[in-house]
């Protein structure tokens, strides 16, 4: 069993589909096939079923995938070890973030690090908080930045940044004109992000300060990202919670408008493993985000 054989049938468990395996990892199809058939036949084991034209994993694939990931971890590791010899002229960095923190605060400094250590490969995942949190616990990941906090005993946590949450409506709504009372925001629509997004814990742990508990609102929508969010609202769906730096632009142009409602500051927050390596990129680019890209 080789390394090469276990990315690529992480790379088609994770997607159920040899053509997008082959293309994440870019090889062949035929060469993916050969791969898992290999170790189908080495071990005398069917990973995938294949039903019609698609595969599904079987039982022994999806517990092989946990091991498969566990190793695949390990060597990342170790390769990290040997590649920080060499200090930061070479390497990679995996980073992952939830949508806000992704789409507008990380690549200025991704940027920034990409022109003080060329030689280092940066790669970023989007997913919500706690898929963030689990990368990091997993070992897929070497850094993870979040909205809000989570409670994980095997995460360190250190505050990188601040940002505010800020309720939206269409331009033009009532509650743009005047602050609602609680009786209105019960009454009204709400278009909010999906359980699991740090945006919306968030939202929920305020609404008590504004006469609220998460039943009383009538949600019309959930939406699994932000633009999608911030469409479905300017287009009158109702209103949301979202941050500032997602809705600035909206702001500006007049397709949405903020309610004088005051919700709580939240800060964006890396994620590490407290027992696994740091490698010296992490911790150059943890050093970067900590002091606000200086």
């Amino acid at each position: 069993m080789t390394l090469e054989q276990l990315r690529i049938f992480v790379a088609v468990a994770e997607r159920e589909h040899l053509t997008q395996g082959a293309r994440a990892l870019n090889l062949t199809q035929s060469a993916v096939s050969s791969a898992v058939a290999t170790l189908e036949a080495r071990y005398a084991t069917r990973l995938f079923d294949r039903i019609g034209r698609r595969i599904v994993l079987t039982e022994a694939g999806r517990l092989f995938l946990v091991e498969a990931r566990a190793v695949l971890a390990r060597a990342a590791a170790a390769e990290t070890v040997l590649a920080d010899l060499s200090g930061l002229a070479r390497g990679s960095l995996a980073l992952t973030a939830s949508q806000t923190v992704a789409n507008y605060w990380l690549p200025p400094l991704i940027q920034r690090f990409r022109q003080d250590h060329p030689g280092i490969t940066v790669s970023l995942a989007i997913a919500n908080t706690e898929t963030v949190s689990a990368a990091i616990r997993d070992g897929e990941a070497d850094l993870g930045f979040i909205e809000g906090e989570v409670d994980d005993p095997a995460l360190a946590m250190t505050a990188v940044a601040e940002d505010e949450l800020v309720i939206v409506v269409p331009a033009g709504h009532g509650w743009a004109r005047a602050r609602p009372p609680a009786s209105e925001l019960r009454r009204g629509a709400w278009v909010l992000r999906e359980p699991g997004s740090g945006t919306r814990a968030m939202f929920e742990a305020a609404l008590p300060g504004l006469g609220l508990a998460s039943g009383d609102l009538a949600i019309a929508l959930e939406l699994p990202s932000n633009e999608a969010i911030c469409a479905a609202v300017a287009a009158g769906a109702g209103a949301t919670a979202i941050s500032r730096l997602v809705a600035a632009n909206a702001i500006a142009a007049g397709r949405l408008a903020t309610v004088d409602l005051p919700l709580p500051k939240r800060r964006f927050l890396a994620l590490r493993h407290k027992e696994r390596y740091l490698a010296k990129a992490a911790a150059a680019f943890l050093a970067l985000a900590s002091n606000g890209g200086r």
